[in-house]
């Protein structure tokens, strides 16, 4: 009898731990973020030597799973990398295909996230050709994307990471179309995550507009249960930050995305911003 109650016990025990595990297992929102690091000038009141701590502390202040960068230079993204352990990242210059000039780097967890597959295009009437331009628009724009597995849920997503141009209007919005267009080529079992600094605010521009009308993408902020800091700029300009509800770093979804929760989170030490961006976080259930 204490035999048959011994054994009972351990399997009423590896029941449990067995639930545990599996609730772990599906229970697991994924973190992501999308920040513009502003790009590393060695010297001034926002020298990067200055501002790469802070940037660390507000990165590992929310430790998310994945993050899409934008304006990183590739010395800065080296230090990045340096400063947050557990982390690699994939990207390239936006002028060469190489390490020339800022990057759309993409910052994942290894233990959380295993890349599939990576590629890059430009947003122009050329997207396969390196530091390519139509639009009108003086700085190269382009997109570094991945497929990911999720190693604690066993799902697949798309992750887009982009940085429309900040001049010409008409260069966001066939931006835009471009981005749809190859989106929509992808398997659409799939959920896909677009982040990026769109230098439009959300809600208050056609860029944005073309990427959501339909339903075809939707905005994490609005979507998200709970929200922090809303109406704040994304944008500081490395000053006090203004309530306009101007926010142009956005994280889009498609699929049945559930979103938890959404932060810009307005980090700063001493009056002192990490960046004139301030990140923005989204805590999401993929389908």
């Amino acid at each position: 009898m204490k035999a048959i109650k011994l054994l009972f016990g351990l399997f009423a025990a590896a029941l449990v731990i067995g639930n545990a595990r599996a609730e772990t297992k599906t229970n697991a929102p994924l973190c992501v973020m999308t920040y513009n690091l502003r790009y590393a000038s060695p010297t001034g009141t926002n020298a990067w030597p200055d501002r790469r701590p802070l940037v660390k502390e507000t990165i590992l202040s929310i430790t998310p799973d994945l993050i899409g960068t934008q304006e990183g230079l590739h010395r800065q993204l080296l230090d990045v990398a340096e400063d947050l352990p557990g982390y690699q990242w994939t990207g390239i210059g936006r002028n060469d295909g190489k390490l020339a000039s800022e990057f759309m780097a993409v910052f994942y967890r290894t233990n959380r996230l295993q890349p599939l597959a990576t590629n890059h295009f430009w947003l122009s009437d050329t997207p396969e050709v390196p530091g390519s331009t139509t639009w009108g628009n003086k700085v190269r724009r382009m997109v570094t994307w991945l497929k990911f597995r999720d190693l604690v849920t066993g799902r697949e997503f798309y992750f887009f990471d982009t940085h429309f141009d900040h001049e010409v209007q008409v260069a966001r919005e066939k931006s835009a179309e471009l981005v749809r267009k190859r989106i929509a080529e992808l398997d659409p079992q799939l959920p896909v995550l677009l982040v990026g600094d769109f230098n439009a605010p959300a809600g208050r521009n056609r860029a944005f507009d073309i990427l959501v009308k339909d339903g075809f993408l939707s905005d994490s902020w609005s979507a998200a249960k709970e929200r922090k800091n809303d109406g704040v700029n994304s944008y500081n300009g490395f000053a006090k930050p203004l309530w306009n509800g101007q926010r142009i770093d956005w994280i889009l979804t498609r699929g049945d995305i559930r979103v938890d929760r959404s932060e810009i989170v307005m980090f700063e030490r001493n009056g002192k911003y990490p960046s004139d961006h301030f990140p923005v976080v989204a805590w999401l259930w993929l389908p």
